[in-house]
């Protein structure tokens, strides 16, 4: 019998009943260290006293109404956005993909209504990701997403990752915009190299272009700031944002400029779900942990400790990880192995973490881990690394 439940993921053979800190325990008893976080979505972790109580506090109350109403909680949700970040104006979906859907239409929408109504290209970059719609792996480019569903939908450009020249022999009189991630986080966890986000920004002034960062993955504090485009000391004129932002609950935003929030006029875009009252109270939970006085700070300081320790794994693992990548809490080891085998293995030892592009084992975890929580996924690792060596792997197979 075909399966009731879809079967289009390739899911380890694990279950879940519950959730402490950065810790899941298992239907088959054992306890697993959660350097994954549901792709960089748990943001609290697991079990989170204060996000549990205002989810459920809220979903008492009323869960849903509609966008025919005003919503109270997405108001001061997306005024407390307004204020710790570069946008003006601030839009509630649902999911990362369906926030970039609306950023690629207002940077379109804007242009025409500037009186640019022939502007309705984006230039993305190779290595992207940015969703599973018909447009978002139209956008990302990636021939193995784009297989089977026709034709890709028109109005994406697509240059190497960190190549201005690249970037700007590719701008015609189309180009509306660029989308970019200032992390690759499924295409391998790449930053973008220093100055590259800045020549963006100048190219984007010059031409008349807007800029687009899908923060998905790297916003919400996972980068070590609010917004991983603050390192570069430059801002976008729109962004979205999902996945930590809800600590685990399904919930996006797009935040934009006035120029850009104002071409999105009633009738123009909406969503069933977006920013309603449950969604927003668990934004609002989050959000109160990120901006508490010395949070971000406490996850520079762990990210440094884990860092630290991570490439002290590489110098005496080299034959096993070979580069140690990425920003804040989103840091990528380069496999020697195929790093289907070390998620494997690392899962065996008991640390659970994701798969990306480039033969990288992704490390994403919660941002309340402390040095303990390290220092666990640490022995882990070195643990796989040694199962992983070469002789061992040898050993092994005889």
């Amino acid at each position: 019998m075909y399966p009731a439940l879809m079967p289009n993921y390739n899911r380890a053979d694990l279950a879940f009943t519950h959730g402490t800190g950065a810790w899941l325990h298992a239907e088959n008893g054992r306890r697993y260290l959660d350097f994954g976080a549901g792709i960089a979505t748990s943001s609290l972790g697991h079990g989170h006293k204060h996000l549990a109580a205002e989810i459920a506090a809220q979903a008492a109350r009323v869960i849903h109404v509609s966008n025919l109403y005003r919503v109270p909680q997405a108001e001061r949700l997306a005024a407390r956005y307004v204020a710790a970040s570069f946008a003006d104006s601030i839009f509630f979906c649902n999911s990362g993909a369906e926030a970039n859907e609306a950023l690629v239409k207002a940077i379109r929408k804007a242009q025409s209504d500037a009186g640019h109504p022939e502007r309705t290209r984006v230039i993305c970059f190779e290595g992207a990701f940015h969703g599973r719609t018909l447009a978002m792996i139209s956008a990302t480019g990636n021939a193995k997403y784009l297989a089977g569903f026709g034709p890709p939908v028109a109005g994406f450009d697509h240059v190497p990752f960190n190549n201005l020249n690249a970037l700007r022999a590719a701008i015609t009189e189309e180009t509306a915009g660029i989308l970019v991630e200032p992390v690759q986080g499924e295409g391998g966890v790449r930053p973008a190299e220093p100055g590259f986000l800045a020549g963006l920004r100048a190219a984007c002034d010059e031409f008349g272009l807007f800029l687009g960062f899908d923060e998905v993955q790297t916003g919400m504090g996972r980068s070590g700031k609010f917004f991983a485009h603050e390192w570069s000391g430059i801002t976008p004129d729109i962004l979205s944002s999902a996945k930590g932002i809800g600590g685990g609950f399904p919930m996006a935003a797009v935040f934009a400029r006035e120029a850009l929030a104002k071409a999105l006029v009633p009738g123009s875009h909406g969503t069933t779900y977006g920013g309603g009252p449950l969604a927003c109270a668990a934004g609002n939970a989050v959000l109160d942990v990120l901006l508490a006085d010395g949070f971000l700070d406490q996850v520079n300081h762990t990210a440094a400790y884990l860092r630290a320790g991570l490439e002290a794994l590489v110098s005496r693992h080299g034959q096993v990880f070979t580069e140690l990548r990425g920003l804040g809490l989103l840091l990528g080891l380069k496999c020697a192995v195929p790093n289907a085998a070390a998620q494997t293995a690392a899962m065996e030892a008991g640390l659970l973490t994701v798969a990306a592009g480039e033969n990288v084992l992704r490390l994403a975890p919660p941002l309340i881990i402390g040095r303990a929580e390290c220092d666990a996924a640490l022995d882990m690792l070195e643990t796989t690394a040694r199962r992983l060596k070469p002789a061992a792997t040898e050993a092994l197979a005889k």
